[in-house]
């Protein structure tokens, strides 16, 4: 079987190109996060599974469980994904849609960890000379990690800014054994 990313990427770049042209990417944003949801409930994903379930009531189910928060393009994707056995990937679909949205809007995710539960000038202070360093707008995730007992960790795309202990201690041993 072929890899997820593979499957689900050219679904997002058409998704992206689409809601690019009708300057809807917002709405293509919202309505995939609730599929993404739907799709990601456990019982709605056994159900999606199961082979004894129609393709139509599949559909069916989806559709109303959406009702009026989705327009007749999504309409028209949720058929497409469970004509060809697609439904399951849609979490992956709205995650690179949500790359190439930042992307195409200059925004790029910092994955902030840290030991303790900073306040919100802390995060702020950060963001704001994360922008700095980089250039793009930042959009903060902020994650706490008790095993990094202290400083904080960053990853920015393929940037890691490593000012843990824990990273400091690995780095002084890795440094020690050579």
């Amino acid at each position: 079987m072929a890899e997820i990313s593979t499957i689900a990427r050219p679904y997002a770049t058409a998704i992206f190109n689409l809601g690019k042209e009708n300057k809807s990417l917002s709405n293509w944003s919202n309505m995939l996060s609730l599929l993404s949801n739907v799709v990601s409930d456990d019982q709605i994903k056994d159900f999606i599974a199961d082979s004894k379930v129609l393709d139509s009531d599949r559909e069916k189910v989806i559709l109303k469980i959406c009702k009026d928060k989705i327009d007749k393009s999504v309409e028209n994707l949720i058929k497409l994904l469970i004509e060809n056995k697609r439904l399951l990937v849609l979490p992956e679909i709205a995650s690179f849609f949500e790359e190439l949205k930042d992307a195409d809007e200059g925004v790029v995710e910092a994955h902030i960890i840290m030991a303790e539960e900073p306040s919100k000038k802390t995060v702020e202070d950060l963001i704001k000379s994360l922008e700095k360093r980089f250039n793009k707008k930042i959009e903060g995730k902020v994650e706490i990690n008790k095993s990094i007992i202290g400083g904080t960790k960053i990853i920015v795309g393929d940037t890691v800014i490593d000012a843990s202990v824990r990273g400091q201690l690995d780095n002084l041993a890795y440094t020690l054994k050579a």
